[in-house]
């Protein structure tokens, strides 16, 4: 995938600013995806735009300047549907986490403990959002879908950490007495 095909889905919910598209690819419906910064969604939309894709409009704020806000066109749903209407690419998951634990021969236990915390933590957090998300908007079924992937396999990762936490906490005290 990429960002003029993930504009192309965040507009196709409705429209939005720039700022808004980045917003909702990094913290809402979108952020599960790819990531990508202004420096890409800025050119994709100018050039979705003068493809006919998209559509701009300037919108008026007191004391800054106009806030340009895009909506997609027909056509850019054409494209859209297009776009994904292909098999997808195996999923890529990259992880320092793991880069570490696979390492953990030279790190300390505690330090072992410490990034099996924070995992958890993060974990956590994502499982909450997911949560929220399901409380605080109307989900269609395919917000529905992704959200209950999302929640089994972060729920799959909470429950291996916790174990994995366990085994590292009752193997500390006989490294100890080494």
């Amino acid at each position: 995938m990429n960002v003029r095909t993930l504009c192309l889905g965040v507009l196709s919910g409705g429209e939005a600013s720039g700022y808004e598209i980045k917003k909702d690819i990094e913290e809402g419906l979108f952020s599960h995806f790819i990531d990508a910064s202004f420096g890409s969604i800025y050119p994709a939309l100018t050039q979705l735009a003068g493809e006919g894709l998209v559509t701009v409009r300037a919108e008026e704020q007191t004391g800054k300047p106009d806030k340009k806000v895009y909506a997609i066109t027909e056509a850019g749903i054409a494209t859209l549907a297009k776009s994904i209407a292909v098999v997808p690419a195996r999923d890529k998951y990259k992880s320092e986490f793991l880069f570490q634990m696979l390492l953990r021969q030279y790190i300390s236990p505690e330090t072992m403990i410490r990034a099996v915390d924070k995992q958890l933590s993060d974990l956590k957090q994502d499982l909450a959002r997911i949560a929220e998300c399901r409380c605080s908007e109307q989900p269609h079924a395919g917000a529905r879908f992704v959200a209950d992937y999302g929640e089994a396999v972060l729920t799959a990762a909470v429950n291996v950490l916790i174990e994995k936490k366990a085994e590292l906490q009752r193997a500390q005290p006989a490294q100890a007495a080494e």
